[in-house]
């Protein structure tokens, strides 16, 4: 494909049901002309799928899209914004955001290279095709402006300007880091969408946001740690959390959830995060460099800064995480609580 062509080609409507942030997902809502309560009132079927984005955004972290209802995919994702404002939790926007720039990188993966290009053009990167040559396999230019704005909270050293080809004013990338940068793009611009303030708030829209802040706060918990002893005490941890540890040493496959929980468990007790990375280094899908970012972020040396706890036990309970349950689980709420408690009580 030429870059004529490129330049000619649309995106369908499947496209944008994918790639909800683009501006022509919004040119193609836009003549419906809706307003809030139209979106709120447009059908209970897309009411749920909306919710269910922002759901899977707090839980999984990601938003898998629906291509068998597009009619129904396209109109969720401003309904889903509407719901995230309509918290006016921080958390939960940014962790919104993230969920649909990760699940459009994973797309991005699977595209070909004119698709990939188009979408950057819609966040006006100065980017081209690579010419293709036998010394130089990568497959895009990019200016090194657009280069730097998105590789700037990238931590790995090969993100590092001196560490990438340069020339004329363009980094020559291959498609996966063209598709990481774009995350960090896709990231913000949703981001953006979501710091605003709505007029009002229709009495639906603010049932569903009551109902997203509370799973929200189930996710990261809603436990001061001020009050946890510095010193790690083994056997006062939960049973669920014994029963991931015991899970861990027999080398065991630990689900998201299952090591969000213990990472934040431990990190929130007083381990240090090196001590949580010696413990997955045992794991046989052990990367050093992806497992030592995500302890730290979820330990607050990283990103926003923000610490994030362990989701309650109602949360685990659900998700198959709460195991071993004793008489003290019974009178509990989350796993820092039992903690606490229990080296409070100077139980065995």
């Amino acid at each position: 494909m030429t870059e004529l062509q490129v330049e000619s080609a649309g995106f369908t409507k499947n496209d944008l049901a994918k790639y909800p942030f683009l501006k022509e997902t919004a040119d193609y809502i836009k003549p419906l002309d809706l307003q809030i309560d139209d979106l709120v009132s447009m059908g209970t079927e897309l009411v749920k799928r909306a919710e269910e984005r922002v759901n899977q955004a707090l839980i999984e972290r990601r938003v898998t899209r629906n291509s068998k209802r597009i009619d129904i995919e396209i109109p969720s994702f401003p309904l889903a914004l509407l719901i995230v404002i309509a918290t006016e939790n921080s958390f939960i926007k940014k962790r919104y955001a993230l969920a649909e720039a990760k699940q459009s990188s994973i797309d991005l993966v699977l595209e070909q290279k004119e698709k990939i290009l188009r979408i950057a053009r819609d966040f006006d990167w100065k980017i081209s095709l690579a010419k293709e040559s036998a010394d130089s396999p990568l497959d895009f230019s990019i200016s090194f402006t657009d280069y730097l704005r998105n590789s700037a909270h990238l931590h790995d050293k090969k993100w590092k300007l001196t560490n990438s080809i340069l020339s004329h004013g363009c980094v020559y990338l291959n498609k996966k880091d063209v598709v990481r940068l774009l995350k960090e793009e896709i990231r913000r611009r949703v981001e953006k969408r979501l710091n605003v303030k709505l007029p009002k708030v229709p009495e639906e829209l603010g049932i569903i946001a009551e109902r997203v802040k509370k799973l929200g706060s189930e996710v990261i918990g809603a436990v001061e740690t001020d009050e946890i002893p510095k010193i790690v005490v083994q056997s006062a941890y939960p049973p669920c959390i014994m029963s991931l540890l015991e899970t861990s040493k027999s080398n065991h496959h630990l689900s998201h959830i299952e090591r969000f929980t213990l990472t934040s468990f431990l990190v929130n007790i007083g381990m240090t995060s090196e001590n949580v990375n010696e413990l997955f280094k045992t794991f046989s899908d052990y990367n050093e460099k992806l497992t030592r970012y995500q302890i730290e972020h979820i330990a607050g040396e990283r990103g926003s800064a923000t610490r994030y706890t362990p989701p309650q036990c109602s949360l685990l309970q659900t998700h198959g995480v709460c195991k071993n349950r004793d008489d003290l689980c019974r009178r509990i709420y989350h796993p820092l609580a039992y903690y606490k408690r229990k080296q409070k009580l100077a139980l065995p």
